[in-house]
């Protein structure tokens, strides 16, 4: 069994002052904090919130 493929995300620019809606996305990515690195698993409902944010994440492949 393959493991999935996961993609680091760090959130560069901050959350406050955004929809709230984009503050939910980073929420759900886990982010708390700005600088903050996170490994998510690279799914189509992770995807779609990191493209939704992506003006405030760095996201490579892990």
């Amino acid at each position: 069994m393959a493991t999935p493929k996961e993609l680091k995300v760090t959130l560069v620019k901050s959350k406050f002052g955004r929809l709230k809606s984009h503050r939910a996305c980073v929420a759900g990515l886990g982010l708390r904090k700005m600088h903050q690195t996170v490994r998510v698993i690279d799914t189509p409902e992770n995807r779609g919130m990191i493209n939704r944010v992506s003006y405030l994440l760095s996201v490579e492949e892990a």
